[in-house]
């Protein structure tokens, strides 16, 4: 029998990278089992269809998500990407009130 799990490569990118916002692509790759080239693939889509957003910060990137963007098959389009993520250990930021100044 061949070897298959519930959540996809996509989803285990876009699952990490909510975890881990400043983990680069050759640490995804050793995590999940991908080349770092397939990595650069997956974040790319993730990009373009609107589910992550990049934040180059020093030498490096810091991701962030989109939280209510919905997921992608048409069977599950009432799901948002954050409430997917949660189950998987994602913490959805918490909202800073701002301050008010005097004057």
């Amino acid at each position: 029998m061949s070897e298959w799990t519930f959540i996809t490569k996509h989803a285990e990118v876009l699952s990490l990278i909510a975890k881990y916002p400043r983990i680069t692509a050759l640490e995804l790759g050793a995590a999940i089992g991908l080349t770092e080239r397939g990595v650069r693939k997956i974040i790319a889509d993730l990009y373009v269809g609107g589910y992550i957003n990049k934040k180059r910060e020093g030498r490096g990137i810091k991701y962030s998500i989109n939280p209510s963007r919905p997921l992608r098959k048409d069977t599950h389009r009432d799901v948002a990407v954050g409430d997917f993520l949660e189950p998987l250990g994602w913490k959805r930021p918490r909202r800073q009130l701002k301050k008010k100044t005097a004057g």
